[in-house]
């Protein structure tokens, strides 16, 4: 690339547009327990540097969907666009919010500045119609931008003047499959070749869905059977001449105990209330989403807004984080203002503690309000915390010489994929 090529700047970090069609997949929930040269062969043929690029990248904190997906196409920590959770209390109203659009963003996406100042054609495709709301921030409308955007969940409601698409169930063949389930997250895969073969965009961010981890380890024949078929159809890409960078916005851990198969959970909001009724604490689960049925709402970290009356004592505090931090389920608690900077969080939208559970183990608010219905049938897995930050960062190309001795001792992060797909 010359000196003179155009770019696009964003939290401070530079990209060029594609050269050759470029695709970024985030694998939701993609572990690196998943990656096999079994299972995954194609996948597993980047980590040869004859072949592509590997490092184990960790996402963003927490380990989440809304906030990753979001680092990844801003290239940036949570603290930069704002989202830390899918779920979260807005301390100007008190109220509880579920994250199903993009209000509570903070600033541009690489997708949209490519798409509105340097005229790539852009297709961002998701699984949940959630995530597609987020994800098409300074996309719309399509006849202004050219980009295409649309969810596997509800792409049979997609219009031209709302997703640059239509017809997708005709156009594509199939129907939109059910939100339970791993042919969703192909679907996404399908329509993303599909576009490719069309040669209708240049840059794509196809992102998945993680109802298939949440439900099964990777040795389990139906986690084999999905993580094939998304494996082959990364092949499918490659060959038609583009360059691939997979990662993913989480990893996923067992959080039930292995005789009983019961959820290895602590109900903190309950534990607070009964020690110090009068803090009124409140436990917020930011893994909650309108997608439960997998993982019950729990998840390895949790904010604790104390909402009595005053500002919360500091000693009060410090005795809470001593308590909590003395049950087996947590592996470290903070205070927010600790969280935020530990973990490139925003400070503005942090919980007066923050806790995180252990690897094993998963966190909760009162015990009636999950429903486990849903987990009914397996053992659960779950994300949020620490233990679930590390991910694969692959890419279907070579570094060059220089660039890979640059990269040595980088500490990769998700949100590298871009950088990765576009800069090297």
């Amino acid at each position: 690339m010359g000196s003179t090529t155009p770019t696009i700047t964003l939290h401070s970090r530079t990209y060029h547009p594609p050269v050759q069609p470029t695709v970024v997949i985030c694998i939701d929930g993609f572990d690196p327990t998943y990656l096999s040269p079994s299972t995954t062969p194609n996948l597993f043929s980047f980590t040869d540097p004859a072949n592509g690029f590997h490092a184990t990248a960790h996402c963003a904190m927490p380990s989440l969907t809304n906030p990753n997906n979001l680092s990844i196409i801003t290239g940036a920590p949570t603290a930069a666009h704002g989202v830390s959770g899918n779920y979260y209390l807005d301390k100007a109203t008190g109220k509880e919010v579920m994250m199903v659009d993009d209000r509570s963003m903070w600033g541009s996406t690489i997708l949209a500045e490519l798409a509105n100042q340097l005229g790539v054609r852009v297709a961002a495709i998701t699984a949940k119609n959630k995530l597609r709301r987020i994800i098409q921030h300074g996309l719309t409308p399509p006849e202004k931008t050219g980009a295409i955007c649309f969810s596997a969940q509800f792409a049979n409601e997609a219009t031209f003047a709302s997703n640059g698409i239509e017809d997708v169930e005709a156009w594509l063949g199939q129907p939109s499959p059910p939100q339970y389930s791993g042919e969703l997250s192909l679907f996404v895969l399908d329509a993303g070749l599909k576009l490719l073969q069309e040669d209708r965009a240049d840059l794509f961010y196809l992102t998945l869905s993680d109802y298939i981890q949440h439900k099964h380890a990777p040795e389990e024949p139906e986690a084999k059977w999905f993580m094939g078929e998304i494996d082959r159809r990364v092949g499918e890409f490659v060959g038609m001449g583009a360059l691939v960078v997979v990662t993913g916005d989480h990893g996923m851990s067992a959080k039930a105990d292995g005789v009983r198969g019961e959820p290895n959970v602590l109900f903190l909001e309950d534990a607070l209330c009964e020690r110090w009724p009068e803090a009124n604490a409140r436990v917020i689960c930011p893994i909650a989403d309108p997608f439960v049925k997998h993982h019950g709402a729990l998840g390895g970290f949790v904010r604790v807004h104390l909402l009595g009356k005053g500002q919360p004592d500091a000693g009060v505090v410090k005795e809470m984080l001593e308590f909590v931090s003395g049950f087996p389920e947590v592996e470290v608690a903070y205070t927010g203002a600790e969280a935020a900077r530990r973990f490139e969080m925003p400070v503005e939208r942090e919980g007066d503690l923050v806790v995180i559970s252990k690897e094993y183990s998963v966190l909760g608010g009162r015990r009636n309000e999950h429903d486990l219905e849903g987990l009914k049938g397996h053992k659960l897995r779950s994300h949020g915390g620490l233990s679930e930050q590390e991910i694969p960062l692959l890419r279907s190309k070579p570094l060059s010489a220089e660039a890979l001795e640059k990269s040595k001792g980088r500490h990769w992060r998700n949100f590298d994929a871009f950088d990765l797909a576009l800069n090297h």
